[in-house]
């Protein structure tokens, strides 16, 4: 494994960034949403096995009090091995004075628990396309 860390959006593959997000089971959107999202964020890692892209993630910050952790995702082949935790730290490392919050996808809660991420009982939120969420096990009623 010959693994590269890339901190900005140049020559990406944004058509892999959608697929990667789609073998994990997240929201895979058109790829042109996946590159906007990617460029307005506050911080970006893009990981890397060679040429191959392996694993991402985002976060939008104020830096000063609040950041958001977006779209982490690791290739299953390159899962367990450390690379989601490493894209988690050193993105909180950009704004080291600031709460971060997240959603995790189902059933990877406990990959956040052990980063000391804790369940919120407020936490609230509106979707523009709330039929794409009525069956999720994102939300409740």
């Amino acid at each position: 494994m010959d693994l590269r860390f890339q901190y900005d959006c140049h020559n990406v593959d944004w058509k892999r960034v959608k697929n990667l997000l789609a073998e994990v089971g997240m929201s895979a959107v058109e790829t042109e949403k996946h590159q906007l999202s990617f460029e307005n964020s506050y911080a970006v890692i893009f990981v890397y096995d060679e040429d191959k892209l392996i694993g991402i993630g985002r976060s939008i910050s104020d830096g000063i009090r609040q950041s958001a952790l977006y779209d982490i995702a690791i290739d299953p082949a390159y899962q367990g091995i450390g690379l989601g935790r490493k894209i988690v730290l050193e993105l909180m490392e950009k704004t080291p004075s600031c709460n971060f919050i997240l959603y995790a996808s189902p059933g990877k809660e406990g990959f956040y628990k052990k980063l000391k991420y804790k369940k919120m009982k407020t936490g609230m939120i509106l979707f523009t396309d709330s039929s794409r969420m009525e069956n999720s096990e994102f939300i409740e009623d």
